[in-house]
């Protein structure tokens, strides 16, 4: 009985993973491609302006969930009167931020000394209320782990969203040309969910399903306004301190990074996340599929992010021009705190799907201020000294999270770590021999990063056969169960 269990869940695990894999990379594939052109056709200060505001846009979000998404999946006989509930709350928290939004936006333009601003925000936060009428069929379809809708959806809207981005760019829209990509693929999004969940709301609104879903969504929303403010927070400064050209080397920097580290990671947590829900009752499965993950998110993130450091100056010279190449130290030290970053994923989705989100909230203040406690001392030392601080934050945000997973799987950081160690010691090793090859070779730049990429994963490969044999067999059967799927 036992076995049957594991084998229904692990299907569902496949399942969800092979079109979470084909949803995310999906997106991230048109958005690289298109981020290709308008690197080209759009400034970095015009880059760093619309950082700026998506750095309200992505607290506000957070806001309009509300955590009443995750609180619907967690949630084991949700009723139609808890959707409709969540979903007329959710727009209604939507209107109110779109119109708060309008109405300070003067002053957000007058704090970062651009006027600018005041016009770019009032359109680009319209994205709130169309974004709203979205997030409970996104719920309803990730509960029951369709997510080939999901994908589909994800893919079709970012395809039209970045054509017409680049198009708009290539027309001289400037920041304009961004802020319509994000309108338009929210939209198009928005609408083809609604088909595929076939599902409306009602006419209801009940206060015991508000409570009810708030005693649990309430500190998900605590929890992912910290994480989201924690996230932003070097965006908010070196908007501020700095010029909107810096601002725009930082954000093209965390675009590649957030390949291996966000994109990943994401992936294993949207699926994790309802399957460890599903089976919130027997740890000793949720041990074994937390372990699995994070030994799987490390096989993936690691050795990208590793060789992301070794080659970024011709990686950003081949993708974005010299324009960019300011970026490239960023880039670097942001990789270091990538991984870190990532596992955080698998460990908070363990304390949420068990219900301890109050638990998780109370850390997550911990672990904001740590990060503005770091961000203030390297703030002394420039941007550089903020993203050595950023990666402290990280590093010990990551602790945090094992040690709070561990009190109910019992998979602690001692035993994480030696998880760990072989696979970040491959990775380590094969990019430092990269790397001195690289400093030897005096030829075209391209080459050069097409010969210490293929050694890369070259070595990387040799040590992961080698020594992590019984591992690669086990990941091999899940990918070729993915695609079959």
């Amino acid at each position: 009985m036992q076995i049957n269990n594991d084998n229904s869940i692990g299907n569902k695990i496949v399942s969800g993973f092979a079109w979470s894999s084909v949803q995310k990379f999906g997106k991230l594939g048109i958005s690289f491609i298109a981020n290709l052109f308008l690197a080209r056709l759009i400034s970095p200060e015009e880059y760093g302006i619309i950082g700026i505001l998506m750095v309200f846009i992505s607290i506000s979000i957070v806001f309009v969930d509300s955590g009443f998404g995750s609180a619907l999946i967690q949630k084991k006989a949700a009723t139609e009167k808890d959707y409709s509930t969540a979903f007329f709350f959710n727009l209604l928290i939507a209107v109110i931020l779109y119109l708060l939004l309008y109405s300070f936006a003067p002053t957000i333009a007058y704090f970062y000394d651009n006027k600018s601003i005041c016009g770019y925000l009032r359109i680009l936060s319209l994205v709130l209320i169309i974004n709203s009428f979205s997030l409970i069929q996104n719920a309803r379809l990730r509960k029951k782990l369709s997510f080939m809708q999901l994908s589909i959806s994800t893919i079709v809207s970012a395809l039209i969203g970045a054509s017409a981005g680049v198009y708009f760019a290539y027309k001289g829209f400037g920041v304009w040309s961004l802020i319509y990509y994000n309108l338009i693929e929210s939209f198009i999004y928005t609408i083809l969910l609604f088909p595929f969940c076939k599902w409306l709301p009602s006419l209801l609104f009940s206060l015991s399903s508000f409570k009810s879903l708030f005693n649990f969504g309430g500190f998900l929303l605590a929890n992912s306004l910290l994480f989201t403010l924690r996230r932003n927070m070097m965006a908010l400064v070196i908007g501020k301190l700095y010029s909107p050209t810096d601002l725009g080397f930082y954000s093209q920097a965390k675009k590649i990074e957030d390949v291996p580290e966000s994109s990943i990671s994401s992936i294993i947590g949207q699926v994790t996340f309802p399957v460890f829900s599903s089976i919130q009752n027997d740890l000793q499965i949720m041990k074994r599929l937390q372990r699995k993950s994070n030994i799987y998110l490390s096989l993936l993130c690691a050795p990208i992010l590793v060789l992301i450091i070794v080659i970024a100056k011709p990686l950003v010279l081949l993708l974005f021009s010299s324009i960019w190449l300011d970026s490239v130290p960023y880039l670097q030290l942001l990789c270091l705190s990538g991984l870190f970053a990532a596992l955080q994923e698998t460990n908070a989705n363990i304390i949420n799907s068990l219900g301890h989100s109050r638990l998780f909230f109370h850390w997550s203040i911990a672990k904001t201020i740590i990060l503005f406690a770091c961000i203030y001392i390297g703030s002394f030392w420039g941007i550089y000294g903020l993203l050595i601080g950023y990666l402290v934050q990280t590093i010990v945000a990551y602790i945090i999270n094992v040690c709070l997973s561990a009190k109910y799987t019992r998979y602690g950081l001692l035993e994480q770590l030696r998880d760990l160690f072989p696979i970040l010691s491959f990775a380590i090793l094969s990019g430092i021999i990269a790397w001195f090859v690289g400093t030897i070779l005096s030829t075209n730049y391209i080459l050069v990063m097409l010969i210490q990429s293929f050694l890369f994963l070259g070595i990387y490969s040799f040590f992961v056969f080698v020594f992590k044999k019984d591992t690669i067999i086990e990941f091999r059967t899940y990918l070729f169960n993915i695609i079959k799927r």
